[in-house]
């Protein structure tokens, strides 16, 4: 699942380069809380527990923990300020940035991974 977060990544790393000091101090704290998520996401990805919806961010597929409940709203939370970031220095809103993301993560996804379609549908990547 490597590949899966490695572009979203750069895009945060461009952003850095783009953006004033604070904003660049917010989004290094951001891109660091989710690389140590990353190895847990990919755990829950590969058992199925969670999927990729069509808005850019992690929904439940299975029965998660506690802890697993709180990482996915970490993570989803730190998302959401990324695509605010990307948003205001692109002229978009963050959903728009979202929805752009969905569509990266669903071409880069591994095998395996559960996607939500454009439509609502979700499936497995084959």
């Amino acid at each position: 699942m490597n590949t899966l977060l490695r572009p979203f990544f750069l895009i945060i790393g461009l952003m850095l380069m783009a953006t004033p000091a604070l904003a660049a101090d917010s989004a290094s704290v951001i891109k660091q809380r989710m690389l140590e998520r990353q190895p847990t996401l990919e755990k829950l990805w590969s058992q199925g527990l969670i999927g990729e919806n069509n808005l850019g961010y992690i929904t439940p597929k299975g029965s998660l923990s506690k802890e697993q409940s709180e990482l996915i709203e970490q993570e989803n939370a730190d998302r959401k300020q990324i695509y605010s970031m990307i948003a205001s220095q692109t002229n978009s809103t963050a959903d728009q940035v979202g929805k752009q993301r969905a569509i990266r993560i669903a071409q880069g996804a591994d095998k395996g991974l559960w996607l939500q379609s454009k439509e609502g549908q979700w499936y497995k990547k084959k």
